[in-house]
Order: structure tokens, then C-alpha cells, then sequence
């Protein structure tokens, strides 16, 4: 696709000067002609490739174009076998029974761009990237385990959110979604013991030796049931002595089957699922999927709605923050600050439930706005807040930060660079904490942050006391934004009155029967979403989110990925823990701050 052509499609577009700049680069300094540019993905630029060609792009893409796409952001998977709408005529997609999706980000550009490659159902397989990305080896278990598509040279290929004895695999179109569409669960006791015997632990199938040249190694299980991995996750440890060997995560024991159940619900009905990803997030969950959406199907979104979703989304992140602020403190030894930051956080969900009525899962945001408008006092409500808020933060500080012990415990433990963070597909508070100032808030400001005065919490020393820092400092940024929503709050509807919207309008129900009719099938079944594909990343609390959703032209989606900050985040924590002492690894998992349900999903 030329230039000129590259021009017209990504017309209108926030990112278009970017993924023009990008386009020209492709065709100046790529040698290649093998690729094929999609010419109606206006969330991001999409080539297709062809297996065999699949690794010279990537590594060109990597390592030499201008403005390399340093980080690869996602890898998923898509069962094309049920789709009907593909494309017409130069807009159709290439043939295929699946599709391998790999989604990269250059922090340069600030843009996304998206790789795919078609995949016939008797040759599910690609090379592993693994040699490209570290962070690629979850991502390609993950789509073995989910999907059955196999990674020739992967070091490691087996399940990693499925039970090893697990039949199948469940994001295929063809598995089953509910459990009452299979036999009814019997355990016999050969089926027990089978379970039981699949549980047990072999080092060789972790990749790690029994033993050295000089000594026998001790293997120790941190978790899955530990109050020091903040959930349902395991650490299996390969120590001589005290000292890390080895700490390889196993994660799975929190997978709830979230994008299979998007395929079974209507598009607004699935918001209060968003909210159980990142369970401390609250609000902050149902930001990407209704901003996809309503890019999705060109739905504009009042002002005030916008400001109401930023002043919320600020809330949470505070609230979030607190719990992490407390947890971090407490994983390393003091008891006390945990107790009074959790009373600002009851004080802070006051707040949300006077204006939402929920407290953690409010599910508050709507395709096109919010649920209602803003109550009568929230004002009041939120400025006492704002006023109490600053110094609890400076107490805090003199008891957290301050704390000569807390500081040895965590100054130069778990350290890791700019380049090996973007490496390892880390970013949000865990990426700044290298000296990188790049928030996405920013960069690609949407719902309106570009409007608001804020800065951007950096330190440079890559380690757990510096992750801690971040945060905190963007506890008063984040009060900064809402004392801006607070006095700088428009006024007009909370929510659009495009026809999409849910719930939909209903002026005229009352008035014919056919209005009243069309309101309840909108409100039943939902709004039905054009064809198409669309993604939209947010700076959430831990880091990037965001949903890639594929609507078929129906009422729910055809395929919804989640990405989440958190699973390339544990995936770091053998290069932060080697050489050090077991009570380090504790203070890098208290200062990754992750939640297994944002990790397993």
C-alpha cells in the first residue's frame, strides 16, 4: 500500500501522523515486499505476513528500522473457523482457519502497530519469537494452551493457565463454554490419583538442575497459598542456601475463563465483568472496552461524561495505589501503615459509592458515557477529600519512605533498566521507576487528559524502593486531576444519544409501539456493533490495558483479548531475583503490585 493510499485510511485518526511516519519508513528501509497492509484497521496500522517471512519483519521492526518497536506488547490468537464478516474486495482479509496476532509498541513513535500471520487449521504453527522478546515465551504458552498453535524452538511449550491434565483447548470456537454442555464432573479415584500425580513437582520440567558441580540445590514452593504472593500464585524456588538459583512463576490457579465468557454475553452486559480483571481498579477495567467500543462504532462521547470517567478513573488509581502502598510496607516488615491507609480507602470509596452505588465492581461506565449524572453534594464530598488527603500522604512518608530499615530492604533489590523493562513488556509505574518518562496518559492522551495539568513521576533507580516512589507521587498527581475535574466540571448530558448507546434512548417509547419495542431489544440484547476490529490501550493502575475486540456484526463479540499489565510483569521475576537472598524476592513481589485476576483473567 502506498504512502498516499496510507494517508486516506488513517485520516482523522489521533495517532495519524505517527502511522503515516511509520508506513513511509516501512517502504524506504524495509527490503521486502511480503506484507500486506489492511487497509480499514483505523486503530492501528496492521500488516499480514506469511509464516516464512514472519521473523525477518519482526526482527526488522525490533532492531532496524528508525524508531524500533522496542516492546512487544501482546501475542494472541483468533479462531477464524465461524466468521462471516472478513472483508470485501481489497479490504478482505487473507484466508485463513487462524490467525496469530502479535502487537508491538514503539515508544518512540508512540504507536502500535499490529502483525498478523493466517494459519490453516493442518498447519497450526509459526516459529517462537522468544529469541526476539523474552516476554514472548508466556505469551506463546498462552496461545498454545488456549488455542492448540504450536511455537517451533519455544524453550518450554506446555500450559500455563489450564491444568496440566486439561483436554483441549479453550478458546477454540469448537470447545465447549459452559459446563452444562459437557457430562456432569465425576473423580473417580484412578482419576484422582492421575490429578494428584501430575501435581507433583520435577525440577527437569522447570528447566532446573538437582544439583551443581559443588552442591545440591534446595527446592522451595512460595505459594500458590502464601500471604506474601498477594494471591492465588506459586513460586517455585531453586535455592543454594538462602541464595535464588532459580524462581520460576506458575500462574493459572486464578483463570476464570473471562474472554471465553465475552463471546457468550452482549456487549453492555459484559462491563461488569471488566471490573472483576483488575478487582482494585474498579471503574479503570471498563475504560478500554467502552472506549473500543465507541471507536468501534463512531460514538461521541459528551464532555462532562468525559471528565466524570477521568475524575473516577483518578479515584481508583489513588484507591489502588493506597493498597499497594500499605501491602508494600507491610511485606517488608511494618504492620501499622497497611491499617491507616485502609481507612483513607474506605473514605475514598464513600465517595465512589455516593456517586455510582457500588464500592469496588461499581461497573459504572456505559457504551457512550456513564450510568447517571453526578449526585447532588458529590462535590462537597470529593473537596473534603482533596483537603484531607495531603497530609495523610506526608505522614506516610515520614513512616514509610523515611524508615531506614524499609529503605535497606528495598534500595538496589530487584533492579532492572529502561531497555530490559521494555524488554520484558513492562510499563506503568514499574517502567517510570527506570528514569523513562512515558505514560500513555500523555503520549496518547484520551477522554480528555490532554486538557489537564499533571506531571510525570520518574526515578531512575530500576528498584523496589523507586516502584514504590512512583506510586506515591502519583497519588498527589492523580489528586491534582480530580481538583481539576472538581472545579472545571461542564455541564450538558452524561451520556451520548447515538442509537448504539446503552442504555439506549428512550424519549419517544411511550409515544409508538415500534420505539418501545426497539428499546427493549436494546436493552435485552444489546446494541449490535459494526464488523471490525479495534483496540484501545489505557494507562490503568499497574500499567497498559486494553481489549482487542473483533465484532462479527452481532450483539456480542467474536473474539475479546485482554491485556493485561500484570502478566508481563511476573513473567520478570527470575531476572529480578537471581543471586539474591529469599526475604529480596518478598520485596520485589510486593513492589511488582499485580492482582491474579488482572494476570490469569
Amino acid at each position: 500500500m502506498t504512502g498516499v493510499i496510507a494517508r486516506s485510511v488513517y485520516a482523522g485518526t489521533p495517532y495519524r501522523g505517527a502511522a503515516e511516519a511509520f508506513i513511509g519508513d516501512l517502504c524506504k528501509e524495509y527490503s521486502q515486499d511480503n506484507y500486506w497492509l489492511q487497509p480499514d484497521c483505523l486503530d492501528m496500522p496492521t500488516l499480514w505476513i506469511d509464516q516464512q517471512s514472519l521473523l525477518p519483519l519482526l526482527r526488522f521492526l525490533k532492531s532496524e528500522i528508525s524508531h524500533p518497536f522496542a516492546m512487544l506488547y501482546d501475542l494472541t490468537a483468533i479462531d477464524e473457523r465461524l466468521r462471516v464478516n472478513r472483508g470485501k474486495g481489497e479490504h478482505k482479509q487473507p484466508e485463513s482457519d487462524f490467525t496469530l496476532v502479535y502487537q508491538l509498541l514503539s515508544v518512540e513513535r508512540d504507536l502500535f502497530v499490529r502483525i498478523k500471520v493466517a494459519l490453516p487449521e493442518s498447519r497450526l504453527s509459526a516459529p517462537s519469537v522468544t529469541p526476539l522478546w523474552a516476554n514472548a515465551n508466556w505469551y506463546e504458552r498462552e496461545v498454545w494452551d488456549l488455542f492448540g498453535i504450536e511455537f517451533i524452538g519455544h524453550p518450554n511449550l506446555r500450559r500455563i493457565m489450564m491444568p496440566p491434565t486439561w483436554r483441549g483447548h479453550p478458546l477454540r470456537k469448537d470447545h465447549h463454554a459452559r459446563a452444562t454442555e459437557v457430562d456432569p464432573f465425576t473423580l473417580t479415584p484412578e482419576k484422582q490419583q492421575a490429578e494428584q500425580e501430575a501435581l507433583l513437582f520435577k525440577p527437569e520440567e522447570w528447566s532446573m538442575a538437582r544439583a551443581s558441580d559443588s552442591a545440591e540445590f534446595m527446592f522451595l514452593n512460595l505459594g500458590p497459598n502464601h500471604p506474601s504472593v498477594h494471591g492465588v500464585f506459586r513460586v517455585a524456588l531453586q535455592l543454594d542456601g538462602e541464595r535464588i538459583v532459580d524462581a520460576v512463576p506458575d500462574i493459572g490457579y486464578h483463570h476464570r475463563g473471562a474472554e471465553k465468557m465475552a463471546e457468550r454475553q452482549a456487549w453492555h452486559t459484559y462491563v461488569p465483568y471488566t471490573d472483576r480483571i483488575d478487582y482494585l481498579g474498579g471503574v479503570m477495567n471498563n475504560l478500554p472496552y467502552v472506549l473500543a467500543l465507541e471507536q468501534l462504532a463512531g460514538i461521541p462521547v459528551p464532555e462532562r461524561a468525559q471528565v466524570i470517567r477521568v475524575m473516577l478513573c483518578e479515584l481508583f488509581r489513588i484507591a489502588s495505589h493506597l493498597v499497594f502502598y500499605g501491602t508494600f510496607a507491610q511485606d517488608v516488615g511494618q504492620m501499622s501503615p497497611v491499617f491507616y491507609m485502609f481507612v483513607d480507602r474506605e473514605k475514598l470509596f464513600g465517595i465512589v459509592e455516593a456517586i455510582t452505588g457500588g464500592r469496588m465492581h461499581p461497573a459504572w461506565f456505559r457504551i457512550g458515557g456513564v450510568a447517571q449524572d453526578l449526585p447532588r453534594g458529590w462535590d462537597r464530598m470529593v473537596r473534603e477529600f482533596l483537603d484531607y488527603m495531603p497530609a495523610r500522604l506526608r505522614e506516610y512518608e515520614g513512616m514509610v519512605l523515611k524508615n531506614k530499615l524499609l529503605q535497606k530492604r528495598t534500595r538496589g533489590v530487584g533492579v532492572y533498566n529502561t531497555a530490559e523493562a521494555l524488554e520484558w513488556g513492562i510499563s506503568g509505574p514499574g517502567l517510570r521507576a527506570t528514569g523513562f518518562e512515558w505514560d500513555l496518559r500523555k503520549r496518547r492522551p484520551y477522554s480528555g487528559y490532554d486538557q489537564f495539568e499533571f506531571d510525570i513521576p520518574t526515578f531512575d533507580g530500576g528498584d523496589c524502593f523507586d516502584r514504590c516512589r512512583v506510586r506515591v507521587e502519583e497519588i498527589w498527581q492523580s489528586l491534582r486531576i480530580i481538583r481539576q475535574c472538581l472545579d472545571n466540571m461542564p455541564p450538558g448530558p452524561h451520556k451520548s444519544d447515538h442509537p448504539l448507546t446503552t442504555p439506549p434512548r428512550k424519549a419517544r417509547t411511550m409515544h409508538d409501539i415500534e420505539t418501545l419495542i426497539q428499546h427493549f431489544v436494546n436493552n435485552s440484547w444489546g446494541p449490535v456493533m459494526p464488523a471490525g476490529e479495534i483496540c484501545y490501550p489505557i494507562e490503568a493502575t499497574k500499567g497498559l490495558n486494553s481489549y482487542q475486540i473483533i465484532s462479527d456484526g452481532g450483539t456480542n463479540a467474536y473474539r475479546n483479548r485482554i491485556r493485561t499489565p500484570s502478566f508481563p510483569h511476573l513473567q520478570m521475576i527470575p531476572l529480578m531475583a537471581r543471586g539474591l537472598l529469599v526475604a529480596d524476592l518478598i520485596a520485589i513481589i510486593a513492589s511488582i503490585d499485580f492482582v491474579m485476576a488482572d494476570v490469569d483473567r
